[in-house]
């Protein structure tokens, strides 16, 4: 009988009115690279947490076993003494300490009660050289950039000398060479005998790096293949539960007159007035038309499009024009009311009201049309949510339910659909789909074609070429703030993108 390292036998798992995972097996053996896929709200953070310690035995039912000795955690900490660490999606650094504090936070080398400070930095040296990170020690967390945060969680977890590192989306955050990194030290890890759990919605990644693959779907087990056995397509056929045709649905349609246009356009860092992150942009957009925007991590996307909607802290400089005629906007709201509308990078922090219900989230943007002398009429406000939920098909128990309890791929239909309400001309959605699953963007995909083809002209910021290339009418490509190549979709490749992305001209 084969032995393994992991396995987790008949796991139940209930909360309020939902029954979360129903009777999953999952198994795992020493040293393997195990990817586990399923839809948001399959299952899939439900199960880590069982096994990491953050709800402890006694919330589920099952058995949980390491090398043949059930476990019964009570906390986070028993299962790290087993040998146990996670990587959550949501980092838990404290930004406000070092890096070397972080990492050995709780658990600080001291001497005679004192915490021996040359010995903290100089083993935390050690560790960020196995994240290939070339960053002081003494850094605070701060003053990193996510995808540099991401790899100090991961150094802090495998400063755990653990035996099985679960890692959830861990590489969300980061750039094609940071994820490149990433996947040669999950190798070396594998060749040192470490066994990875590795969650994650981008399919293209799992394949690189598995060995096997389970797949849960609604919180059940439907299958573990070894990696070699199995392709994309079957994948995420078990994950959804349906054959999805393609993954970028893309239509073509004629676009219109141009509706946005953006003439020398200038973002300066709010810490350096002097200091440009965008540089003299130019580009306009048509009704109907979706433009993709591509570029690696810090090349200025993200600062470009939040400065045209009026949300970023740096001064600006250059024009805008609606429709042919300039506009000025110094606020989110000057962007309302010229009909534009931003899908946000981070929906958690920037474009949501977590402790909000469904219904007050929906409606944020476009209270000034539900009211009646400065009241809300609740009415409409109800029957106005009502339809969106029902038109982008978002998985809620209720109006009323907290939007900090739906999946990320619901959230983000909520987010689109506040925008929505307000019937823009322009809708930029930076990175539509991060965090989502295989399901829940198609739907995103197929949503963003029916806009189109009622005129919307949407701006896409994304990390992900194939996304950028398989939706997209149009290319920019961002370069260290500048436009560095510009392509039609039949013209575009990865290679093309991604030489223009790196300042090949």
């Amino acid at each position: 009988m084969e032995k393994y390292i992991l396995e987790m036998q008949n796991i139940n798992k209930e909360f309020p009115g939902v029954k979360a995972l129903k009777n999953v097996n999952f198994r795992i053996r020493k040293g393997e690279i195990h990817a586990l896929c399923g839809e948001n709200g399959a299952g899939k953070s439900t199960l880590m947490k069982i096994l990491s310690g953050v709800y402890p035995y006694g919330t589920y039912t099952g058995d949980v076993s390491i090398n043949g000795e059930i476990q019964r955690y009570h906390n986070i900490k028993e299962s790290e003494e087993a040998g146990i660490a996670i990587i959550n999606q949501e980092l838990s650094l404290v930004k406000y300490l070092t890096i070397g504090e972080n990492i050995f936070l709780g658990n600080e080398p001291n001497r005679f009660g004192v915490i021996d400070w040359p010995k903290l930095y100089y083993e935390t040296s050690k560790w960020l050289d196995e994240v290939e990170l070339k960053i002081r020690p003494e850094t605070p967390v701060i003053n990193l950039g996510v995808g540099h945060q991401q790899m100090v969680e991961i150094a802090k977890a495998i400063s755990k000398q653990a035996k099985i590192l679960l890692l959830d989306e861990p590489s969300a955050a980061l750039t094609e060479s940071e994820v490149a990194t990433l996947m040669r030290i999950l190798r070396r890890l594998k060749a040192n005998g470490v066994t990875c759990i590795y969650i994650s919605h981008k399919i293209n990644e799992i394949f690189q790096i598995a060995d096997s693959v389970t797949i849960l779907r609604d919180g059940e087990t439907i299958s573990t293949k070894p990696i070699g056995e199995t392709n994309e397509n079957e994948v995420i056929s078990m994950m959804v539960g349906r054959q999805l045709s393609e993954r970028f649905p893309r239509v073509e349609h004629v676009s219109g007159d141009i509706v946005l246009e953006v003439k020398d356009f200038n973002v300066y860092d709010p810490e350096n007035s002097q200091r440009k992150l965008v540089e003299n942009v130019n580009f306009s957009i048509r009704r109907g038309e979706i433009l993709g925007i591509a570029g690696l991590m810090g090349a200025g996307r993200t600062e470009l499009v939040n400065s045209i909607f009026g949300g970023f802290a740096g001064r600006k400089s250059g024009e805008i024009f609606i429709e042919g005629k300039p506009v000025v906007i110094d606020s989110p709201l000057d962007a309302i009311k010229c009909g534009i509308g931003l899908v946000t990078e981070d929906r958690k922090r920037y474009g949501l009201v977590l402790e909000q219900d469904v219904q007050a989230n929906l409606t944020l943007a476009n209270l000034p049309n539900l009211c009646r002398h400065g009241v809300i009429n609740f009415n409409e406000e109800i029957l106005a949510s009502g339809n969106s939920v029902k038109q982008l098909k978002i998985k809620t128990p209720s109006l009323a339910a907290k939007v900090n309890n739906l999946s990320g791929g619901n959230q983000q239909k909520v987010v689109v659909g506040k925008w929505l309400m307000t019937n823009p001309k322009v809708l930029i959605m930076d990175e539509p789909t991060r965090g989502i699953d295989v399901g829940a963007k198609f739907e995103i995909y197929t949503l963003m074609n029916q806009l189109k083809q009622q005129g919307v002209a949407i701006i896409m910021v994304s990390s992900e070429l194939p996304e950028i290339i398989g939706m997209s009418d149009r290319i920019l490509v961002i370069h260290e703030g500048a436009l560095n190549g510009e392509f039609m979709h039949h013209e575009a490749d990865q290679e093309k993108l991604m030489y223009a992305a790196t300042g090949g001209n």
